[in-house]
């Protein structure tokens, strides 16, 4: 199956099957170029699959192998990276395919098994994806390049099985491999009716001196059955023409958003919303209580500040707030409001939250007690899964972006910080690689220039939960200046139970452990911290006292300098 995009050319393919001399062609092959933002955010995916010939039905499996991977695959979250969704789809297909295998075992001759060699072209990259002995391989100078390496066990010097296939197993060990993309590159994937009957250079030969791309292909073919091929055969050529070229902006705000929504005076409307009254204002955006007219619903209305409404970066930024929250289904994350009406501006509207901000109740609750600060943890950390499993980070969790609710729910609002793996891979230049957290809640890898992770978050739920507990941060204002390995091994955490006496100190090593420097001495999951978090760990065991001098080295040479100070003072007032 192919679809061809009107947009701006990306690839070329050419490609051709036949069944050779089988009476039956139990390959499958297909390529899928969509248009618009699933261009962009999606990317190309062609693939071909080769059933096994001791079956009756593997022409079946083929066929539902690549079917399933170009409808699936653009079915799932793009919010995903390649990779994920790949793979994620491919072992969905061998799980069906190895259950009709297993129901049907007792009839001989219907393994649903089958081959799988597939690409996805996505941003600047080809992603492979590979399963048993069809090939992908690559254009060098006047040869091809294999890729991928063929699953086979050897028997002997001349024989050999296929050990790695689709529908054999219920779970499906995928190779995967990232390919860097310049304009011109070209990748071939063939079956091995063609690759075993053909060499390489005799294939990069053929392609170069053609320039129909399926006439190349049917070229290949014909010299495999000559050759005396004696398999089905089928080859896929793809040349890559231009990179996507499509901005941020064209693809998340659409060119119906081109000016940048502005509140000049209260009342006003804005695509069926009245907007009645002002939240709060900084100096990146405004918020504002607004009505829908068509359903009386109240709900908040994001628009830029003055100063950033042409400002490329913010824009974009404020576009993906909505976008992740569309994605997003959770009752810890703020919701997203559709407009009714065709929207003309740019801006964002998301269910109002009537409740206060988690900084708020700090300031309510000093002391609160070990149970509220458990349970708004963990309501916090549910929503960080929520943005996990779709390939989210956050980067900007604080009491300010936390709101609980009338009935006490927590909800992480502002999600104008963001990163969606998917999106970055696809645009890598809107991941600018900046610290787009406040900075005393950011992780400290940011400040050395790394990418957050998962554990990126953790920190930053961890410095909440100290802050909460004792009102202080776990390292000062230090990790925002430390900005070197050297530096950053030169903090020093101070323990919650110094600043909060009543934190039990499994609780604090809880924290500790979240907050660590280094993010592999973190925990491995929110759930792990949580847990923590309510109970001592199986293995604790009270620590033994630790000197002033290691727990807190600053405040002991305080302590000591002003009890030399106060001697000397008294040793002079007594002559």
């Amino acid at each position: 199956m192919l679809n061809s995009s009107k947009s701006k050319r990306v690839v070329t393919i050419g490609q051709h099957s036949e069944s050779g001399p089988k009476p039956v062609n139990q390959d499958f092959h297909g390529a899928l170029i969509p248009e618009g933002p699933e261009l962009a955010l999606k990317g190309i995916a062609v693939a071909l699959a080769d059933g096994i010939s001791s079956s009756k039905v593997s022409q079946i499996a083929a066929e539902i192998a690549v079917k399933s991977l170009l409808t699936d695959y653009y079915c799932a979250s793009d919010a995903w990276t390649a990779k994920t969704a790949g793979e994620r789809v491919i072992r969905a297909a061998n799980a069906w395919l190895h259950a009709e295998s297993h129901r049907n075992r007792l009839q001989g001759n219907m393994g649903y098994i089958c081959t799988l060699s597939a690409m996805v072209i996505k941003g600047r990259s080809a992603h492979i994806f590979h399963v048993g002995d069809s090939r992908i391989f690559q254009l060098a100078g006047e040869n091809l390049e294999q890729l991928t390496r063929d699953h086979h066990f050897a028997i002997s010097t001349t024989e050999s099985y296929l050990n790695r296939a689709l529908g054999v197993d219920p779970e499906v060990e995928i190779d995967y491999l990232a390919v860097d993309l310049k304009a011109g590159d070209v990748f071939v994937l063939s079956t091995d009716g063609v690759h075993e009957f053909i060499t390489p250079r005799d294939m990069a030969a053929i392609i170069s001196s053609s320039d129909d791309l399926d006439v190349a292909a049917r070229l290949i073919i014909a010299r495999a059955l000559a050759n005396g091929s004696d398999d089905n055969v089928t080859v896929q050529i793809v040349r890559v023409d231009n990179l996507p070229s499509e901005s941020a902006q064209e693809i998340l705000l659409g060119a119906d958003q081109a000016k940048a929504a502005e509140v000049s005076v209260i009342p006003c409307d804005i695509d069926g919303f009245r907007v009645v009254r002002e939240i709060h204002a900084t100096n990146r955006s405004e918020v504002y209580v607004a009505i829908d007219i068509d359903t009386g619903e109240h709900v908040a209305l994001k628009v830029l500040a003055p100063g950033l409404r042409d400002n490329a970066d913010a824009r974009r930024r404020l576009a993906m707030e909505e976008w992740v929250a569309r994605r997003l289904n959770s009752p810890h994350v703020v919701r997203a409001v559709r407009p009714h009406s065709q929207r003309h501006s740019l801006y964002t509207v998301s269910e109002l939250i009537e409740g206060q901000t988690l900084r708020q109740w700090m300031n309510d609750n000093s002391h609160p007690s070990l149970g509220a600060v458990r349970d708004i943890v963990e309501q916090i950390a549910k929503g960080l899964r929520a943005f996990q499993r779709k390939e989210m980070l956050h980067q900007d969790i604080r009491p300010e972006n936390i709101m609980i609710d009338k009935t006490g729910t927590v909800k992480i609002i502002d999600l104008g910080s963001v990163r969606v793996a998917g999106v970055s891979e696809a645009l890598p230049a809107t991941d600018t690689g900046d610290v787009l957290g406040t900075f005393q809640y950011a992780a400290p890898e940011y400040f050395l220039g790394y990418p957050g992770t998962e554990k990126s978050d953790l920190y930053s739920l961890g410095v909440v939960a100290y802050e909460m507990l004792t009102g202080w941060l776990p390292y000062g204002d230090g990790v925002a200046r430390a900005k070197t390995p050297k530096a950053q091994a030169a903090l020093i955490y101070t323990s919650a139970c110094e600043n909060a006496p009543g934190v039990p100190e499994w609780m604090d090593l809880a924290i500790r452990k979240a907050v660590s420097i280094d993010p592999a001495d973190r925990h491995e999951a929110l759930s792990e911290f949580v847990t923590n978090l309510g109970q001592p760990p199986d293995n604790y065991k009270r620590p033994a006292f630790t000197p002033l001098v290691e727990r807190n080295p600053l405040l002991f040479w305080k302590v000591l300098s002003i009890g030399l100070f106060l001697t000397v003072i008294g040793l002079l007032a007594t002559r």
